[in-house]
């Protein structure tokens, strides 16, 4: 998502209820030109005014299945577009839970209508926009942010295009025996490490104590475990960005969740942030 030369265009498709709106907000306050729901049959034109215009240099638009059959008429019109200025295409999408529960939340109707349950027009949507996501030149999956996280992600992305660090990374703690998190992308055991727990003055606290984190860090292979594996992840996050991922969940795990995860937690993500990424920490059993 570099910056382009005047007359930039991104086009903003995808799912309903992906986060469309929210994505089409943060082009806005990014200094784009800003039109929702424009017909598929105007896009030449609006490219060719764009194009000849001298005020307007950066423009971002919604289209999705509101169009209905006139979305069948896209890819061709995509392909004309980018012959004459800088177009790309943002695809959204998310797990059908996510969109099912966002539907929930906000009481709205499917743009298909109110006919069929909304899990049937899902499906009839994600079969339509099929063709339409093979062309996309970024498919971003909206699952696991919020509206802020989505917003941000869009913005971060822009404004690094040049280290390329566009990837918002969880760093989770929890405890094996309240089980392993299920949307985890990586996991890292470290019940290998003293445990605070067998420490009376210790045991009512966390992680993040200063105390106690002291405590964990004051043991060689605590310090030598958060170098490699901070290391380890500093390599793998621009593969992992290489192949379109956008959000990645990293969890460590120890018995309880209150002490030696949280901590590695905290110290990994810090280091983490220091290295230009964006990071966010969740202690999901801490405390219990």
């Amino acid at each position: 998502m570099d910056p382009r030369p005047p007359g930039d265009l991104v086009i903003i498709t995808g799912m309903s209820g992906s986060g469309k709106a929210s994505v089409l907000k943060a082009f806005e306050d990014l200094g784009y030109y800003c039109v929702d729901n424009l017909p598929v049959g105007l896009i030449p034109r609006f490219a060719e005014l764009v194009g000849q215009s001298s005020e307007i240099d950066r423009t971002a638009l919604v289209v999705d299945v509101r169009e209905g059959s006139q979305l069948e008429e896209l890819p061709a019109i995509v392909k004309s577009v980018k012959r004459m200025l800088p177009t790309r295409m943002i695809f959204l999408e998310a797990d059908e839970s996510v969109i099912l529960r966002r539907y929930s939340e906000t009481r709205r109707p499917h743009p298909l209508g109110t006919d069929a349950p909304v899990k049937s027009a899902l499906a009839a949507e994600r079969q339509h926009l099929r063709p339409i996501r093979a062309i996309a030149d970024l498919v971003i999956d909206t699952s696991k942010f919020n509206v802020h996280e989505l917003r941000s992600y869009i913005t971060e992305r822009i404004r690094k295009q040049k280290s390329g660090k566009n990837i918002l990374v969880s760093c989770v703690s929890f405890g094996f025996k309240h089980g392993v998190p299920e949307d985890a992308d990586l996991v890292f055991d470290v019940r290998f490490l003293p445990n605070p727990h067998f420490v009376p003055e210790f045991r009512p606290l966390t992680g993040r104590d200063p105390k106690v984190a002291k405590y964990i860090r004051s043991f060689p292979q605590t310090r030598e475990f958060i170098r490699r594996i901070s290391e380890l992840l500093v390599y793998l996050l621009p593969h992992y960005i290489r192949e379109g991922k956008s959000y990645l969940t990293i969890s460590f795990g120890c018995t309880g969740g209150q002490h030696r995860s949280v901590m590695i937690a905290e110290d990994v993500s810090k280091g983490l942030r220091k290295a230009g990424y964006r990071v966010k920490v969740v202690h999901r059993d801490s405390p219990k």
